[in-house]
């Protein structure tokens, strides 16, 4: 019985580090968004997207990549232990035609600690 209690305490103990250590070591996937500041309507752009993290092993990568152009779902990739990204830090581009102003919204998420947040990239229109 004593024995199965030290496991229990041991298994407790080390649960309880990683949940409050995790965060200090946490290293959240960001991207950025690179496209033009402004287009003509009706012209096609390239938006980039580059996404860095310090980790792409089984355990620990990039899990998605999400998109919306003016607040609707434009792009979405998802990885997985097996299929993972590329490298640790990685570029995905879409293509997109311009009739309107757009406010591009864009953010990676770590599969361990979660994303930095996401980042947000306006495209005026040309006079």
């Amino acid at each position: 019985m004593e024995i199965s209690r030290r496991k229990w305490i041991g298994l407790v103990t080390s649960l309880a580090f990683t949940g409050y250590a995790a965060p200090a070591l946490a290293d959240q996937s960001a991207v950025t968004i690179e496209a033009p500041d402004q287009a003509a309507r009706g012209e096609e752009i390239v938006v980039k997207l580059n996404v860095t993290h310090s980790g792409n092993s089984f355990f620990h990568y990039t899990n998605w990549v999400h998109a919306k152009v003016n607040g609707k779902d434009t792009f979405l990739r998802d990885y997985s232990m097996t299929n993972r990204p590329p490298a640790a830090n990685f570029s995905l581009e879409f293509k997109l035609v311009v009739n309107q102003p757009l406010e591009i919204t864009a953010e990676a998420n770590c599969n361990m600690h979660g994303s930095k947040g996401p980042a947000s990239k306006k495209i005026g229109l040309k006079a």
